[in-house]
């Protein structure tokens, strides 16, 4: 009884009704919570009221109605928006309210809310890692507790108990350094991958070079990131203090290792490569649970139209790169698992299948050194990681949006196709990881 009093009597709010904000407030409808706020640009407020008229919410015109008369308020807003937005709608925030954001960048946020919230209202965030198309369940949710008593504490966890997520704890400064660890550079991988394929005018699955086991998953996860939307990676990298480290030491890892290649000093690369290898990889180096990725599970998932028996040899320069990159900075990627995403994941799967398997990487080393036929994939890979760490270095948000969308135009065809076999894949390899 007691519990369906609150369900019917606390009032949830949802300043930003885009992607993620739309996921929570249905899976808050789904769970019996009664009384959900949202609103989204006032200018959309019509539209909106008749598009969720009969779906059970509360549409209302703008932040200052939603801030006014919610006990438990989520702002689902871009990164880059989130101080503007919170300099308007939080000076209207109910009386000993509970406040949190969705944001990437907690920094950021946090300094927002103790900036304009009232020194009444208490502060307790989130960030579901994954987008709005994965499913919730036993994906990593982290919880930020920066000022809240228990009460409101447990009232959040009681609201997102409905996600069935992983919760972790963290401050805003650990959540901003795991994800510039992760989540930043590993977007920045599969940028440079749909740039480099883009300048060459070329489909991946129509080449032998990216056919079978690890590049189904660079294809798929590359174009699964293009049928996003751009602000959800251009805010992360450019406002985390911490990312752009990390993507300037990824985009020399790439380039210092392309100069290698292109001297054939064969001594040296494979030195730095098994290196790389066994700080990030090494048994004795920790214990960590693996992906454990299969052939099987990796041929499942195919864009290509190539057979497998036909692929060629690929340096896969993006992932030795990485690794690289991992080792240089001295990050542990396993210590991060427990706030993966699900490209993260992958990536770090693929990485782990490609430096696990000793034919597998020999074969890679000796196609980076001597095979001239990729070189020029390779090349425009360098070029593409140099363009987008400039373009995140001067925070070009601009030109950030305009080359995401080009690229995304030049793969649109098969842009859905795509996300919809890598969410299949996530899924498995969710499934895989759980039995383990």
């Amino acid at each position: 009884m007691e519990e369906t009093n609150e369900k019917e009597n606390i009032q949830i709010g949802i300043i930003g009704f885009g992607d993620m904000g739309k996921l929570y407030a249905f899976k808050f409808l789904e769970a019996g919570w009664k009384r959900i706020n949202v609103c989204d640009l006032p200018s959309k407020y019509e539209e909106l009221k008749e598009e969720f008229k009969d779906s059970g919410l509360n549409i209302l015109r703008d932040g200052h109605q939603v801030s006014r008369i919610s006990d438990v308020i989520f702002y689902s807003v871009e990164a880059k928006n989130i101080d503007a937005v919170v300099k308007e709608y939080g000076p209207s925030t109910k009386y000993h309210a509970v406040v949190g954001g969705q944001t990437s960048v907690k920094e950021f946020e946090i300094r927002a809310f103790e900036k304009y919230l009232p020194s009444d209202v208490d502060i307790m965030s989130c960030h579901s890692m994954h987008g709005p198309t994965v499913m919730t369940k036993r994906q990593p949710l982290v919880l930020i507790r920066h000022r809240c008593n228990d009460e409101h504490f447990a009232l959040v966890n009681r609201i997102l108990d409905c996600l069935e997520s992983k919760k972790i704890m963290l401050s805003y400064l650990e959540h901003d350094q795991i994800t510039a660890d992760t989540q930043a550079v590993t977007h920045v991988a599969f940028l440079s991958m749909g740039t480099a394929w883009k300048k060459q005018k070329q489909f991946p699955w129509e080449s032998p070079n990216y056919a079978g086991g690890i590049e189904n998953v660079k294809v798929l996860t590359t174009l699964r990131i293009f049928n996003n939307k751009w602000h959800v990676y251009a805010g992360l990298a450019m406002m985390n203090p911490s990312a752009m480290r990390q993507v300037h030491q990824f985009s020399l890892s790439v380039n210092e290792l392309f100069k290698l290649m292109v001297q054939e000093k064969k001594d040296e690369f494979v030195k730095r490569i098994k290196e790389a290898g066994e700080h990030v990889f090494s048994e004795r180096n920790h214990q960590h649970r693996r992906i454990l990725l299969e052939d099987d599970i990796l041929d499942k998932f195919s864009l290509s139209i190539i057979p497998k028996g036909q692929r060629k040899p690929n340096s896969h320069l993006s992932l030795l790169a990485m690794v690289d990159c991992w080792h240089t900075l001295n990050i542990n990627p396993y210590d991060h698992m427990i706030c993966e995403t699900p490209i993260f994941r992958l990536l770090l799967g693929i990485a782990e299948y490609l430096f696990r398997n000793n034919d597998f990487l020999d074969e890679a080393i000796e196609a980076a050194l001597y095979d001239k036929e990729i070189r020029a994939d390779d090349l425009e890979y360098c070029l593409s990681a140099s363009i987008w760490e400039n373009i995140i270095h001067n925070k070009n948000i601009e030109h950030y949006e305009t080359l995401f969308g080009e690229i995304s135009s030049f793969f649109k065809e098969r842009l859905d196709e795509a996300s919809k076999a890598s969410s299949s894949l996530i899924a498995q390899i969710s499934e895989n990881i759980k039995k383990i």
